[in-house]
């Protein structure tokens, strides 16, 4: 199953969700409508002295749809609020369990190889880097990503996962995460705890209900009726876990194995995400946390509780098996005894695969394989991103990390290389931004300079979090700056119209987690015209000459089924053009996007030669897709 595969079965399993929730909630209305007809049978002689047979019937139906409407709605703007309040992104979930932000620089060498790892699979997997945060009060080895879209993620760690996992283990663990990521996990179990919210506050309300009447006398009437309502809700409650677990576990069990699976096939190791199954199975307290852990128990890497009936992972051995078969519940013991001699030697363990990394070579593009690679990036890509980074300069990681220094980074690397065209440009900057921001860009330039081509936007990549940080009015003024520097020398090159674009999407979807990023509705019959765009200005930049171009174009149109497309003499603003092109390509569907991708892929290899420009462009598409493109070299 591939991205786009993964991405449909999500939207299903949205609709799935949806179904069982509208279940779970019926069964609440049926129970609480059945609680106030006992109460109101308890007074049916004092009613019916006032009132007749039937009037008496109609009383009740309007009672009773009275109630029902009321329930209905407590649930609903229950769930709503709980949504609402979850829009923040995956942060605001991190931090009400306890969770502290990583700083961009830390000085825990655990911390720093959590950022490490982070920043490796995301720049592998062609997404932005997540806010990092550790759950530093928890002993057990548990991770979980959450948010709407990969703009909003944030990825968390226990510390027990950073104290007892190795490298290779803790990129296992973070490449499960990243799967959910990927496969629209997410944005699935954002709702879930919203949905769980609606349907569990009743439970609150009729414990708080039964606490304030606890001292309510037998015989006194008032007080019995508050009492019974009370223990209505409760039950109501009860009834609405029950439902809540049974939604989790119909939900999420699956998801766990396919997370598992893209693991392995990410690192390309079993043993990776293997090893830290087993010792979560080995550890004493497992993957336990100490936190309440029912409202995202089904976000975890591990169970968050120790609870069997309608668990919401698939058992740990399970598990373990479908990595590696031959594993048995016998050697667990055997296991126990290595891993407390692999613990006495991690650090040392840890420092020889960061040099190991450091010294991998990059991974070339493959054309006819990066559509499998798409959200499950292979090994190379992940030793193509270490080998990346351990390569950039410390000033340049330093400033993608600062919010005072990340907007001048972004700015320096649109500095036109021709000295007349980026003095004007850098005068622009100084009346824009100020004489200080001025001198910044030109530090970042010169140390921009000394990087290759291919080294250009996983820099920025990694500062894309950090401008999110900035306020919205310093978040204008940048794009409003970086559409003046493209207009200085009065044409746009594929590197600044990816990196406007990239900004403009992040900042976008930073905002609007609810919305961005849905998989839409539209075939790629329906927006055929700007298919023909997006694979003519892709034609354009990476080959020279008409006729070269011409037969790129054609080889990525007899990919897509019945096309029709002219390939087009020449472009005139086609920066404008491919703008308007995407953000009606954002509704394809999940096949739509596949098969886009997969026109795009072979317009751009049609030579044999891959050029910058190509993959910027390309990049830039999928970015405005939500398709997330793994590394390459050029």
């Amino acid at each position: 199953m591939n991205f786009f595969e993964h991405q449909d079965q999500a939207r299903r399993n949205t609709r799935w969700l949806l179904f069982l929730f509208l279940m779970a909630v019926l069964a609440i209305v049926a129970v609480i409508d059945f609680a106030v007809l006992v109460v109101l049978g308890s007074h049916q002689v004092d009613v019916t002295q006032t009132l007749q047979l039937s009037d008496l019937l109609v009383a009740y139906r309007r009672l009773l749809i009275g109630v029902s409407c009321a329930t209905l709605l407590v649930i609903g703007m229950a769930s709503a609020y709980r949504i609402i309040l979850l829009k923040t992104g995956g942060g605001q979930v991190a931090e009400e369990l306890g969770g502290t932000a990583l700083p961009s620089s830390p000085e825990d060498p655990l911390h720093q190889r959590l950022r490490n790892v982070v920043e490796e699979i995301a720049l592998a997997s062609g997404v932005p880097v997540p806010e990092i945060y550790v759950l530093e009060h928890e002993q057990g080895i548990n991770a979980f990503a959450a948010g709407f879209t990969p703009a909003d993620a944030a990825v968390a760690v226990t510390r027990g996962a950073l104290e007892k996992l190795s490298r290779s283990e803790l990129q296992g663990v973070i490449a499960h995460e990243f799967s959910h990521v990927f496969n629209g996990d997410m944005r699935l179990n954002i709702r879930l705890m919203g949905a769980l919210f609606g349907i569990l506050v009743l439970a609150v309300a009729g414990r708080r209900i039964l606490f304030h009447t606890r001292y309510a006398r037998s015989r006194n009437k008032e007080g019995m009726v508050i009492v019974l309502l009370g223990a209505a809700l409760m039950v109501a409650g009860y009834v609405g876990l029950f439902f809540g677990r049974w939604i989790k576990s119909a939900v999420s069990r699956q998801r766990e194995y396919l997370a598992d699976a893209s693991a392995v096939q990410f690192t390309r190791d079993p043993g990776s995400i293997g090893g830290a199954l087993k010792k979560i199975a080995v550890h004493t307290g497992q993957s336990y946390l100490t936190v309440d852990s029912e409202e995202v128990g089904h976000m975890l890497f591990g169970a968050g509780t120790n609870q069997r009936l309608f668990a919401s992972h698939p058992p740990l051995m399970n598990r373990i098996k479908r990595i590696d078969p031959g594993f048995k519940e016998s050697q667990l013991s055997d296991l126990l005894r290595e891993v407390r001699r692999e613990e006495a030697r991690s650090a040392e363990r840890a420092e020889r695969a960061e040099a190991n990394q450091a010294r991998a070579t990059s991974a070339a593009f493959d054309p006819a394989g990066i559509v499998d690679e798409i959200g499950q990036p292979g090994w190379e890509r992940i030793t193509a991103a270490a080998a990346l980074m351990a390569a950039l300069p410390d000033r340049l990681r330093q400033a993608a990390h600062s919010p005072n220094w990340a907007f001048e980074l972004m700015l320096a690397s649109l500095l036109d290389r021709d000295t007349t065209s980026s003095e004007e440009q850098l005068l622009l900057i100084a009346s824009e931004l100020g004489a200080e921001s001025e001198q910044r860009v030109r530090q970042m330039r010169e140390l921009l300079g000394s990087l290759d081509a291919q080294q250009r936007l996983p820099i920025l990549e990694m500062a894309l979090p950090t401008i999110k940080k900035r306020s919205k009015s310093d978040q204008t003024q940048l794009l409003k700056v970086i559409t003046q520097i493209g207009a200085v020398d009065g044409k746009i090159s594929p590197f600044e119209y990816l990196v406007a674009r990239l900004i403009r999407q992040y900042l976008w979807d930073a905002a609007n987690p609810r919305r961005a990023g849905r998989t839409g509705r539209l075939s790629i019959h329906s927006v055929n015209a700007e298919v023909c765009a997006v694979l003519a200005v892709l034609a354009h930049h990476g080959h020279s000459g008409d006729q070269l171009a011409e037969e790129a174009f054609n080889a990525g149109m007899e990919t897509l089924p019945d096309n029709d497309g002219q390939f087009p003499a020449e472009l005139t603003d086609w920066d404008q053009g491919l703008d308007a092109a995407l953000d009606r390509l954002d509704d394809l569907n999940p096949k739509g996007r596949e098969q886009l991708v997969g026109a795009m892929l072979a317009t751009v290899s049609h030579d044999d030669s891959v050029r910058p420009e190509e993959i910027e462009l390309a990049r830039a598409v999928c970015a405005a897709l939500h398709v997330p493109v793994p590394i390459a070299s050029h």
